[in-house]
């Protein structure tokens, strides 16, 4: 089976206008490779325990909820992200229940007849990732090889958080859960020996849930854009979810109330505003990236968006 993705019109996604812009006034360009930026990423994320890849609960839910000691007394005191039990107020169903089963096969991966590998960045303790994997395991049919065939790689700077989904992952032989930072020049090559193991040069589907914000907030407008210009180059398709602005404001306000500085950044940030529309921007015309499906939005009002590279041919997908 092998059913394409339809094109979607940018007008489609919330705040977008027919060019995928919002409003009449265009985004200001940025334009910076990732290897520019790296150093600096991975400099600062080793002076700090905490991971940009996942997301803190709105303002308007409970702060009540982390049960590490140190988040009870200090809600925002995850900085980069690196809830303990992030899954506990944002549970795998909220992004599961947008997501087809039939992905693979509609992006034309067909597990049955070749390894279908996937990679999810910014793991946090795995809940999701694994339940991505089950998820897409479900559509398969009875008695097919499909489980020998999928197989997913989830990463995140947080160690603790890593041996936590290490210990816990009832899948070893198809998923694999490591450290690692992916700005750095070490990324690549443990992204590359992962690929080469099973005769691929990219990852057939990436996963990036509520990832951006952090490297943003934390690193500026040069770190996203590499960010984004990373995903890019590690796979065929993207399935990313880009925290709306909203939601800089509220981590904003929550240190504000803890009485501590803002972050580093947020202030001289110049990308802001409608940021689907300006990490669809610099996919589509930085990266070789179009944008192919919109699966609507989550329970937090967060947009999943499909990209595809413009140069994945049925023949690239076979190699």
């Amino acid at each position: 089976m092998n059913v394409q993705c339809q094109p979607v019109s940018p007008a489609l996604l919330p705040g977008y206008t027919t060019d995928g812009r919002k409003g009449q006034k265009s985004p200001k360009r940025f334009i910076y490779s990732c290897s520019s930026v790296a150093e600096t990423f991975h400099a600062v994320a080793k002076q700090h325990r905490g991971n940009y890849f996942e997301d803190g609960p709105k303002m308007e839910a409970p702060i009540s909820e982390p049960t590490c000691s140190e988040e009870k007394e200090d809600p925002g005191a995850a900085l980069y992200g690196n809830f303990i039990n992030y899954y506990t107020f944002n549970p795998p169903e909220n992004r599961l229940s947008l997501i087809p089963r039939t992905l693979l096969e509609d992006v034309g991966h067909e597990p049955d007849t070749q390894a279908v590998l996937l990679l999810d960045v910014g793991c946090n303790s795995g809940d999701l990732s694994i339940a991505l994997y089950k998820h897409f395991l479900q559509d398969q049919p009875p008695g097919s090889d499909s489980s020998k065939t999928i197989h997913l790689l989830g990463f995140d700077l947080d160690q603790d958080l890593i041996v936590r989904a290490q210990n816990s992952n009832p899948f070893p032989q198809n998923v694999q859960f490591i450290p690692l930072d992916i700005t750095s020049e070490e990324s690549r090559t443990e992204l590359a020996s992962y690929l080469e193991k099973f005769g691929h040069s990219r990852f057939h589907l990436c996963s990036c849930f509520a990832v951006t914000m952090w490297v943003h907030l934390n690193h500026g407008d040069a770190a996203l854009l590499a960010f984004l210009s990373r995903l890019a180059s590690v796979c065929e398709w993207l399935l990313l979810e880009a925290q709306p602005w909203k939601c800089y404001r509220s981590a904003a306000r929550r240190l504000r109330k803890l009485g501590r500085s803002d972050f580093e950044h947020f202030k001289t940030l110049e990308i802001r505003g409608d940021m689907a529309a300006h990490a669809k921007e610099h996919l589509e015309k930085q990266c070789g990236m179009e944008l192919v499906q919109s699966f609507g939005s989550t329970s937090w009002d967060r947009s999943l968006l499909l990209f595809k590279r413009r140069s994945c041919s049925n023949q690239e997908r076979k190699e």
